[in-house]
């Protein structure tokens, strides 16, 4: 089962310190720009991801195209992509050995969840963590 309790979304943020952001973007009315600058804010190094600006750098980080590229430890792959996307984007922190996984508001997709988690990976569905950290004081 997906974490829901406060206090299991609360461990996991805390315990976080690297996060991959699918989906990332660089413009400025897109919600991932503005969580990506939240979550920095906070101390959380925020990795992007987006085939279409790898390369560049976004908030001081350079963008890469997938997850397998960052070649360190995630924590959480945060993903910014609609629901039928984001399957191919869990199997991929499967592959890569990530954490946990967190699809945003709106982001449901039973099946991949539940293969993160039969992987072992923990999973936060339908939450944002720009919401999340604030509510629960952290």
């Amino acid at each position: 089962m997906p974490l829901e309790s406060n206090a299991e979304i609360a461990s996991l943020l805390k315990g976080a310190k690297t996060i991959a952001m699918v989906g990332a973007s660089d413009r400025p009315d897109r919600a991932s720009f503005g969580v990506m600058r939240f979550l920095q804010s906070k101390g959380y190094r925020v990795i992007p991801v987006n085939p279409q600006l790898a390369g560049q750098t976004l908030h001081g980080e350079t963008v890469v195209a997938t997850l397998a590229e960052i070649g360190e430890p995630i924590d959480i792959v945060d993903i910014f992509r609609n629901s039928a996307a984001a399957g191919p984007v869990i199997d991929e922190a499967i592959a890569v050995g990530a954490k946990a996984v967190w699809t945003q508001l709106g982001v449901f997709n039973d099946d991949a969840v539940s293969r993160a988690e039969a992987a072992g990976l923990q999973a936060v569905v339908n939450h944002c963590p720009k919401i999340e950290i604030p509510r629960l004081g952290l």
